[in-house]
């Protein structure tokens, strides 16, 4: 086991699902430490240091949700994933109001838990953990290299896929704060009402459900690094507040009236044209001029072609590592790459790899098997040829569930619609959100190839 490896504690009262998670995991090379209960996990955190605890939420005699509260007491920098049970929502939603980074809905599939485990638990990135092979990168990354010793607030910009947070791990990593916590936050997906006590924290009765104290994503961030990331999705009326905190270095949680003096480094992402939405009065100005103190722009993956083979053999190395098998592109599958537009950047070169590898029925992808899993450039999917569809009798007796919080929010947004007939107006006051936010998520699920 390489000393690199994610560290990883699986807290699960059931013997058989501890074994199979931990196995999971440790096949695809983390290191794994499993115990039987609430008691034995604050014992393991206080005997070494873990990336990510990994809990079921129905335990005795301490539950998970006990168990969250009392690793955000101690620990309030690490993350924890919960794992229940389809008819446990309510406390899941719980879990995320009380700090949970996310939850998996039982039964889950190993490729759901690893990729959970590969978005909270991953350390920060070195510099020789960078794929930079075309000059605008490389350029780009010693920028980066740059700003990263001070403590400038830096403001990444880029389409969708491009690799900001890759970049904003990178300067974390090569600042004077890399040995302190790196915490990052989607203003995108996280509900307006629930945003503020997020970011801020809040006190104990300061609204309901608020049953203990808890301490908001600037405080755990004290003394590393906060990544806002989607910033331009923040509603305008917490942007007011967000200003203040950055003014005066200083943070109130919600229903708190001490002030908690922060000592931080920002970094924000936003996929859109900045100034335009600063024009079209959707985000403040002076909020924008606080961010962009250092812009950094992420060019599309088309604009730099020298990184398309790097990362591919990259990504195609490392999901063969996890499956235990090795592969390689051949001449004629590196020439389609080359030749594809990547409309998706990034992620879509990833998602691509990880489908040839697969369908490769040897060690060798060959342009054929990569052709079935190039994206269609209108759906983002692969074509309808590559999918292999279940029989319709048993899709209709075995519906897909949703496993964790994305997957149950689209779900939740779309039936709504459906109940008001496609009337936006209808299906915000439903959802408690903005027209903003359902415009922002509608545009994402079409992305993503969904029927809205």
């Amino acid at each position: 086991m390489s000393e690199s490896a994610i560290r990883l504690l699986v807290v699960e009262d059931d013997a058989a699902l501890r074994d199979a998670v931990c196995m999971t995991l440790e096949l695809a090379g983390h290191h794994v430490t499993g115990v039987d209960g609430g008691p034995a996990a604050l014992e393991a955190l206080e005997r070494e240091p873990f990336n990510l605890v990994i809990s079921d939420l129905r335990m005795q005699p301490m539950d998970g949700l006990q168990l969250l509260g009392a690793i955000r007491a101690r620990l309030p920098q690490m993350p924890v994933l919960l794992m229940t049970a389809y008819g446990d929502v309510e406390k899941a939603v719980a879990a995320m109001r009380g700090g949970a980074c996310d939850f998996l809905m039982k039964p889950f599939e190993p490729e759901a838990l690893l990729g959970h485990v590969r978005r909270y638990a991953s350390p920060p990135v070195s510099g020789d953990e960078v794929v930079a092979g075309d000059p605008r990168t490389r350029q780009l990354l010693q920028m980066a290299s740059r700003v990263a010793a001070s403590d400038a607030t830096v403001l990444l910009n880029g389409e969708s896929g491009t690799g900001k947070e890759v970049f904003a791990h990178y300067i974390h990593a090569h600042s004077p704060r890399a040995g302190r916590p790196f915490v990052a936050i989607n203003c995108a997906a996280i509900p307006e009402n629930l945003l503020e006590a997020t970011l801020f924290g809040y006190e104990k009765g300061s609204f309901t459900g608020a049953q203990v104290s808890q301490a908001g994503k600037f405080e755990q961030a004290q003394g590393g690094t906060l990544l806002l990331d989607e910033i331009s999705e923040m509603p305008l009326a917490l942007q007011a507040k967000l200003l203040r905190v950055l003014q005066e270095r200083e943070v109130e949680r919600v229903g708190g009236r001490k002030a908690i003096a922060l000592d931080i480094r920002v970094l924000a992402t936003s996929n859109r044209d900045m100034p335009a939405e600063v024009a079209a009065g959707r985000f403040r100005e002076d909020l924008f001029y606080r961010l962009n103190v250092f812009p950094l722009q992420i060019p599309p993956l088309r604009e730099r072609p020298g990184d398309i083979l790097p990362l591919a053999r990259h990504f195609l190395a490392r999901h063969a590592a996890a499956m235990r098998r090795t592969a390689r592109l051949d001449a004629g599958a590196e020439a389609l790459l080359q030749a594809h537009a990547w409309p998706g950047n990034v992620r879509e070169l990833e998602n691509t790899m990880q489908r040839a590898l697969i369908l490769a029925p040897g060690d060798a992808v060959d342009a054929a098997t990569l052709a079935l899993c190039l994206p269609d450039a209108a759906s983002g999917l692969p074509p309808p040829a590559a999918a292999a569809a279940p029989p319709a009798s048993l899709a209709a007796v075995a519906p897909a569930r949703p496993d964790n919080m994305k997957d149950l929010e689209r779900e939740h947004i779309l039936a709504t619609l459906r109940e008001v007939n496609g009337s936006r107006k209808l299906a915000v006051e439903r959802l408690g959100i903005s027209e903003r936010t359902l415009r922002y998520k509608l545009q994402q699920y079409r992305q993503e190839g969904y029927d809205v």
